[in-house]
């Protein structure tokens, strides 16, 4: 098992940046997957970014790629996503999810995470 809590969500101008932080109470790296996805009203929950066990890989929604990144800090247990160039399509509640899928195709199905954060809000405005 493994508690995940989402912060850094905030209000920011479009073509902005925000980076949102994802901390897990034990080790990730290594033994989970860690995913970001996000959720807007009245929108299916989509994935945004993921990074393989080990952190070696990683992988972006087509609307993201460019302008977002995924990245880790073990020392911390902590996974980021850092958004730029902000747009107002980008509103949503960003969740951070950790899953035993082991790489590939896998991590972009919310299906494959068992275990979920609370979620974090951003706001981009025009």
């Amino acid at each position: 098992q493994v508690q995940l809590v989402e912060s850094g969500g905030g209000l920011v101008q479009a073509g902005g940046s925000l980076r949102v932080s994802c901390a897990a109470s034990k080790r990730t790296f290594g033994t989970y997957a860690m995913g970001w996805f996000r959720q807007a009203p009245g929108k299916e929950r989509e994935f945004v970014a993921a990074m393989t066990r080990s952190g070696g890989s990683t992988y972006y929604a087509d609307s993201v790629k460019g302008r977002f990144t995924i990245s880790g800090d073990n020392a911390k247990n902590t996974v980021y996503l850092q958004m730029n160039s902000l747009k107002p399509e980008d509103t949503a509640v960003y969740y951070c999810a950790a899953s035993v899928a082991l790489a590939g195709n896998s991590l972009a199905s919310r299906y494959n995470y068992p275990y979920w954060g609370q979620g974090t809000q951003v706001t981009v405005s025009s």
